[in-house]
């Protein structure tokens, strides 16, 4: 019988058309997608189950690009170890209803699929790096901590990667030890482990029942001291797992959206400045006060790519060296220290100042320009916002728009048109904004464009334009006092530049997606 079984096994295998495969990586598409995933499961499941893990990118995207190849390399890492998981990816602009059936938005959307189940796919939640890719994976399909009976073991844990926590424990039925792999199994990117061994104790210099996360930056290692219980354990490991001062990149973007600090505080220096390493020094040494509360993070203003960052600060090259601080929360504050020095004492203060709650909010203004009412569509910055918007005696159409989105390029001439329409209106006012460069407390923009209506009146309502964007359409909302193609504010439904899209980075960044609407 079980011979007839492999058979029939392989037979069905046969039966499969084979699906392509470049540098390791399964090519998929929806006429083979769900075969893909059962097929694998299927023909091996007398011994196990087989996990697999999909891409879904788009061949233009620039970050898709930069993640080809670590992504060949870790599903080549895999094969060599004789792994029964497979990398697979999807053209999302081919297979557009593909895509849409796991709501892909932006490009890549890295997805995992356990045991050839479609249905409820976990979000890649780790770096970009091949090391990151296998390890995660590593961690998804065997056991959150694995058992270390020598010493070598250790060293090769410890020295294999950036980060890894180890468990102490004589008895691994304790109730520190079971607390201990709970809070493993919530943690995707770093490798766990656990002892008895006491030759692994005492080349750890490690004299009682403890955890110890060993690293290869900063001060090498932190042991916990506490009572162990998973909340305190994952609040240790998250503390202590980054950079007292992380620098910006494709790479670390995931660690520093993904993380549970929402806090963080940007210093902008091109690293060819002289005084470099100083100013540095200067940022790690006030960063040591405040682990755990903010995260410090360093930003090339000299990097091409880094140039969207500085622009949503309202920075310049030019002015950098400087430093800036944002909340990662529902709604983004961004704040500005009063004095520009780069002293430990200086940054300090400047945090210590925020978390008591005394800083006010930092909001980006340009200068009103001299002919800002010279034209049919007024031209709104911070600084003339009030006073324009909220006129009591005007119905005021504001375009929120970013220079570089494409949908708002498409809609300026259209809106040439609205306001040459009005241009002569004794109460209605066409006007438009640049949100990169202008902020203001009382609108949060959170795509381009954003179309909001002021009505006149002292009531401050805003209304939300969700109609066609059409002059008709425009004109029929203006005509009917915002009823026709209005809603509540609030209640639109953000619709994000192709742009945007293909910089936006995959679910981890669920908090974020203001910024990288942004960036």
């Amino acid at each position: 019988m079980l011979k007839f079984l492999l058979l029939c096994s392989l037979a069905a295998a046969g039966s499969r058309a084979e699906i392509a495969e470049e540098e390791d990586v399964l090519v998929l598409k929806k006429s083979n997608f769900d075969e893909a995933l059962q097929a694998h499961p299927n023909i091996l499941k007398i011994w196990r189950h087989i996990l697999f893990f999909s891409q879904l990118y788009a061949p233009w995207c620039g970050h898709c690009k930069a993640l080809a190849p670590e992504y060949a390399k870790a599903a080549g890492m895999l094969k060599a170890e004789g792994s029964e998981i497979r990398l697979g990816k999807v053209d999302a602009t081919e297979e557009t209803e593909l895509a849409q059936e796991y709501g892909v938005r932006g490009y890549p959307t890295i997805k995992f699929f356990k045991g050839g189940e479609k249905e409820s796919p976990k979000e890649y939640s780790a770096g970009r790096q091949a090391d990151d890719i296998v390890s995660w994976l590593k961690k998804r399909t065997g056991p959150a901590v694995a058992t270390l009976n020598e010493v070598t073991e250790a060293e090769s844990l410890i020295a294999d990667n950036e980060v890894a926590v180890i468990g102490f424990f004589k008895d691994a039925n304790s109730e520190g030890a079971k607390a201990y792999e709970k809070a493993a199994e919530a943690i995707d990117d770093i490798p766990f482990a656990m002892t008895s061994n006491d030759a692994v104790y005492s080349k750890f210099e490690v004299s009682k029942d403890s955890v110890v996360l060993f690293k290869k930056f900063d001060e090498g290692r932190n042991t916990f001291d506490g009572e162990l219980t998973k909340e305190k354990l994952l609040a240790f490991v998250k503390a202590n797992q980054l950079p007292l001062v992380i620098e910006f990149t494709e790479q670390t973007a995931p660690k520093i959206f993904g993380g549970d600090i929402k806090s963080h505080i940007l210093m902008f220096l091109p690293k060819v400045a002289s005084d470099f390493q100083d100013k540095m020094d200067q940022f790690k040494k006030a960063a040591e006060g405040f682990k755990g509360q903010i995260l410090f993070i360093f930003i090339d203003s000299d990097v091409d790519d880094n140039q969207r960052i500085l622009e949503f600060f309202g920075l310049k090259k030019e002015e950098c060296p400087a430093i800036r601080l944002i909340t990662l929360e529902d709604e983004m504050t961004k704040y500005k220290p009063e004095s520009d020095a780069i002293t430990a004492e200086s940054i300090t203060k400047f945090c210590t100042l925020f978390t008591e709650g005394k800083l006010k909010p930092h909001l980006m203004s340009q200068d009103v320009p001299e002919d800002w009412d010279k034209t049919p569509v007024k031209v709104l910055v911070g600084k003339n916002f009030e006073e324009v918007a909220f006129d009591s005696s005007k119905n005021v159409f504001v375009e929120f728009y970013a220079p570089w989105c494409g949908h708002c390029k498409q809609l300026a001439p259209i809106w040439d048109k609205l306001g040459e329409k009005y241009k002569d209106s004794a109460d209605t006012i066409v006007a438009k904004m640049d949100s990169t460069a202008n902020e203001i407390e009382a609108v949060k923009v959170h795509s381009f464009p954003t179309l909001k209506f002021f009505p006149a009146g002292d009531e401050r309502k805003v209304i939300d334009y969700n109609g066609e964007r059409t002059l008709e359409g425009f004109t029929k909302f203006l005509e009917s006092g915002g009823k026709e193609g209005g809603a509540p504010a609030g209640d639109e439904d953000d619709e994000l530049d192709a742009e945007v899209r293909s910089s936006q980075t995959d679910e981890t960044f669920d908090r974020s997606r203001t910024i990288a609407a942004k960036l």
